[in-house]
């Protein structure tokens, strides 16, 4: 639906901000090439350039284009005259490739945490300044912390959701209670070819998860920073899952799909698919499995070669309001980073419920993912006894697991 906008109310966007570019050392010569690791976070304020250049994966950002009632782009353009302009990339590999891209000069993303976390390494985002993002402050404490480096924070909380189990309750028997539904081989093989599972290598981390119960020699702690020797034990716990697997499912909708067409039974989904097929009256069940569930947080990121700072600035404002919030989380299905949206007459309480808005009990034992690194922990705490595997051998042990 249309941005509802109420009377009286101030505009989301009262002020514009501007990056600062501050080069260390000589400069290159070329400006659209400039390097990286020298861009500060914005101090003061400054009018808006009139356009803005953004990277989005499908259905983060829409402009009446799919349904003319949902539309946060339009509205925005309007009352900023920052015309967007963005491109959607197919995966999350395209999308760090985009911003990893020195000849491209996007001013910013929003990215999930596999792509968040490279792109803070490799410093293609800059910092942001969260005291000139009207509104940062009413997003949720614990996904605010999540990209924060150092002091600095590296983005604005967009949506966030969790990984749970759902099974279908008339086909299995007993409500799975753990992660041992979907990889302990004799339980899986229940339910052969009838199994879903997210296609993503962080899906490594729900078999690391389940290792830590099964295995204590393995000494999991973290599990999203493996060992070789952890990630090996996860990758064969996947490859024997393999046989009995129906599909590992790419977008939400295909899990969904799988689940009211009968083909599976019982599989890894977000509370996108159990709030969708409970609605439609399917009988399927949503487990938060015992020992640790885990979870994913997109969030706004400014591009570290982007030519329109300002404008941006003013996007982290606007997609941080309740109103587009709201927007966001119907038309995408996800859980957005501002409770606000669940007050007034935004969203439904039976959607905040479903998607656990503003529960801070549940959001504090969520495990967050973030981009496996060779630093343990992703650079965020210090574990000098042990080195890390990182994304691209997390990427090779999904495939040759669940692929080749």
């Amino acid at each position: 639906m249309r941005l509802r906008l109420r009377a009286g109310a101030p505009a989301p966007v009262a002020a514009a901000a501007a990056l600062v570019m501050v080069l260390a050392g000589a400069c290159s010569g070329d400006e659209d090439v400039r390097p990286v690791g020298t861009v500060k976070a914005a101090s003061t304020l400054g009018p808006g350039e009139g356009a803005l250049a953004l990277v989005t994966l499908p259905g983060y950002l829409e402009n009446g284009g799919s349904d003319p009632r949902v539309d946060w782009v339009t509205p925005f353009q309007e009352r900023t005259g920052c015309k967007v302009s963005w491109k959607v990339a197919k995966d999350s590999q395209e999308m760090a490739d985009l911003l990893q891209n020195p000849s491209r000069r996007y001013d910013g993303v929003s990215a999930p945490p596999e792509v968040a976390g490279r792109l803070i390494a490799g410093d293609h985002v800059a910092p942001v300044n969260p005291d000139l993002v009207e509104g940062y402050k009413k997003l949720e404490p614990r996904l605010r912390n999540l990209l924060k480096r150092d002091d600095k924070v590296y983005g604005v909380p967009y949506v966030w959701g969790s990984n749970l189990i759902m099974y279908d309750t008339r086909a299995v028997a007993g409500a799975p209670t753990g992660r041992s539904a979907l990889f302990d081989p004799a339980q899986a093989k229940r339910y052969s070819s009838r199994l879903i599972m997210r296609d993503s290598p962080l899906s490594i981390a729900e078999a690391a998860l389940y290792l830590r119960g099964e295995d204590r020699k393995l000494k999991i702690t973290d599990p999203y920073a493996l060992t070789r020797k952890q990630l090996d034990a996860a990758a064969k716990v996947l490859a024997a899952q393999r046989p009995h697997v129906r599909a590992y499912w790419e977008t939400p909708a295909d899990a969904v799909s799988a689940f009211a067409g009968g083909d599976a039974v019982l599989g890894q989904v977000w509370p996108y698919q159990v709030d969708v097929l409970t609605r439609a009256g399917k009988p399927v069940q949503g487990v938060v499995p015992s020992g640790g569930v885990t979870g994913w947080m997109n969030a706004w990121m400014i591009g570290a070669r982007g030519q329109h700072p300002s404008c941006m600035y003013q996007w982290l404002q606007w997609t941080a309001s309740p109103d587009v919030q709201q927007q966001v989380a119907e038309w995408s299905g996800v859980a957005p980073a501002n409770p606000q949206a669940c007050t007034g007459d935004r969203l439904r309480a039976a959607f905040c419920s479903a998607y656990r808005v503003g529960d801070r009990d549940y959001l504090d034992k969520v495990i967050f993912a973030y981009a496996p690194s060779r630093i343990c922990g992703g650079g965020q705490r210090e574990d000098a006894e042990r080195d890390c595997t990182d994304y691209a051998e997390w990427t090779q042990a999904w495939i040759k697991a669940t692929k080749s």
